[in-house]
């Protein structure tokens, strides 16, 4: 290790019985010189024992969906079976048609990819001016930005699919908690 990273043995033997401290510079030595992150060189490993999932899949379809029905739209979750996911795939029926209708603006950690299927939507959100989305356009955003989803002039409902992603194992939990 010593012939490695440019240290000497006795510095490391140190280091190792918690005697010494490297150097910030030290450091940056070290993990350039064994081609790793610094970073790395703090983790704690606590991640290897958690054994990584290398295959998941979940059918989804709307007879096994968790549906949610609040006063502005129908939601539909898929693929629920399937625990500590990253991406929360929804079929929403949106039936607010005003801003003023829908209430106060959402936000939620993460970030989310909305895709019209039917009708046309109204999209809101707290930093940017309402954009009209028609069959076939999506949008994507960062859910923590205020937002809603309402029916564009001239439809009765619109069906969109969103995909809300987010680093957080909690994410489901976090979009459940949206609705009461």
């Amino acid at each position: 290790m010593s012939d490695r990273c440019g240290i000497p043995v006795s510095t490391l033997s140190k280091v190792e019985h918690d005697r010494l401290t490297l150097s910030y510079d030290k450091l940056q030595q070290l993990s350039r010189r064994l081609k790793i992150r610094m970073s790395d060189l703090f983790a704690d490993g606590a991640d290897e024992t958690v054994p990584r999932v290398t295959g998941r899949r979940s059918i989804g379809s709307l007879d096994r969906a968790v549906r949610v029905v609040t006063d502005n739209y129908d939601y539909s979750y898929l693929c629920t079976d399937l625990r500590r996911k990253r991406m929360i795939p929804i079929l929403t029926r949106i039936r607010a048609h005003s801003a003023s209708e829908f209430g106060d603006l959402v936000r939620h950690q993460g970030e989310e990819f909305i895709y019209v299927l039917e009708g046309r939507i109204e999209v809101h959100s707290e930093f940017y001016d309402p954009v009209l989305l028609e069959t076939g356009q999506g949008i994507y955003l960062d859910s923590s930005m205020g937002h809603a989803y309402v029916v564009g002039e001239g439809c009765q409902e619109a069906l969109v699919l969103g995909v809300c992603s987010s680093a957080d194992e909690n994410l489901m939990d976090s979009l459940m908690s949206l609705h009461g």
